[in-house]
């Protein structure tokens, strides 16, 4: 897969866990030295669409489009083409939904993009979720260990064409090995040493989780709920080894 698109951008990625989008956008504004990447989930995406990504993306962010589609294939394959008009840099699907429905979206959308000239988005499987854990796993009935869970269904995102996985910082080391350096890892669940756990159940330090193999992390609340979101965010990518100078301001003189 061709990862020049995002070797430039900062690994950091906000979630932006909203409603409205004025506010989503007040939110990315404040940390727009330090992030190029913005998440839109089901709440935003559920009330603005559309917009939502196309506001973000016309104040220069890239667009994540985290909306863990799952439904027979050639739905799943159709609503692709349509979020591909939007060029966001990544669409996530669950692995859950099957190889023949994440096989249908990736040849879809492949064929789409090159023939309409459109950007093509990473396509990225949802595995287990973060706010997860055994008891969880086993109530819905899979008896298989998360570990055990998360590899299996990495593996078949993998075969099935996929370009990459939202992993959780405590399976990311084990998954990269499993499915090789190609796959672009997604790491939610990442905090700063001490930092309030919110609902998330596996969580890591940046620098655990880029150790790990990750190769973004996907940050929510530690941010939009900081009064000082932009601290953080240059904190966080100071943990990550990854630190950025922000443009300098311009001279109005």
């Amino acid at each position: 897969m061709d990862t020049g698109r995002f070797e430039a951008l900062s690994p950091l990625i906000l979630a932006l866990d909203t409603s409205d989008i004025d506010e989503a956008r007040r939110l990315s504004d404040r940390v727009r030295e330090y992030v190029d990447v913005v998440k839109i989930g089901l709440q935003l995406y559920s009330t603005a669409g559309a917009k939502a990504a196309n506001d973000l993306k016309g104040d220069g962010f890239e667009v994540f489009l985290d909306i863990k589609m799952m439904d027979i294939p050639n739905t799943v394959a159709s609503a692709c083409l349509a979020l591909c008009e939007l060029e966001p840099l990544m669409i996530t699907l669950h692995t859950m939904g099957g190889q023949e429905m994440m096989r249908a979206a990736e040849q879809a959308v492949r064929n789409h993009c090159t023939r309409g000239g459109i950007k093509k988005p990473m396509l990225i499987g949802v595995t287990v979720l973060t706010s997860i854990d055994r008891l969880a796993l086993t109530k819905i009935g899979v008896q298989e260990s998360i570990e055990g869970e998360v590899v299996r269904l990495a593996k078949l995102a993998r075969d099935s064409g996929m370009d990459g996985l939202v992993s959780s910082p405590l399976e990311t080391r084990m998954v990269r090995r499993e499915v090789g350096p190609e796959m672009v890892l997604i790491t939610p669940g990442v905090r700063l040493p001490g930092a309030d756990l919110d609902d998330q159940k596996r969580v890591a330090t940046p620098s655990e989780a880029m150790k790990a193999g990750a190769d973004f992390l996907v940050v929510g609340r530690p941010l939009t709920r900081a009064s000082d979101p932009l601290g953080i965010a240059a904190e966080m990518l100071k943990d990550a080894n990854r630190v950025r100078v922000p443009a300098p301001e311009a001279d109005d003189g």
